[in-house]
């Protein structure tokens, strides 16, 4: 997202994720390095590298995200979840199936 649909995106969503910084810090490391697989892979594009070379180097980024998704899905499961359950709110259940189908749709 650009930093205009950051900003509406964080001023229409009035719930936050509260992790913890080592955790931060992992997730942005991870992406950092999958923003830079994708920039390779325009490269490779853009020099005609060989379609199953690049295809390889897609797979190993889908797999990169994959693994940044399990990682907040586990903080959210483990944090937020739990405690809009506690809380009583069970609305959150019908939120986690949708995030689920989303992820599975893959």
């Amino acid at each position: 997202m650009d930093k205009i649909n950051d900003e509406k995106f964080e001023l229409e969503s009035c719930r936050k994720s509260h992790h913890p910084e080592h955790v931060k810090k992992d997730l942005t490391t991870r992406l950092n390095r999958i923003e830079g697989q994708i920039r390779g892979i325009k490269g490779m594009v853009e020099r005609d590298v060989y379609c199953d070379d690049i295809i390889t180097q897609l797979a190993a980024t889908q797999s990169a995200l994959n693994s940044v998704a399990k990682v907040l899905l586990q903080g959210h499961l483990k944090g937020c979840v739990v405690d809009r359950l506690a809380e009583g709110d069970e609305e959150v259940l019908d939120e986690l199936l949708i995030t689920i189908q989303k992820l599975m749709r893959r």
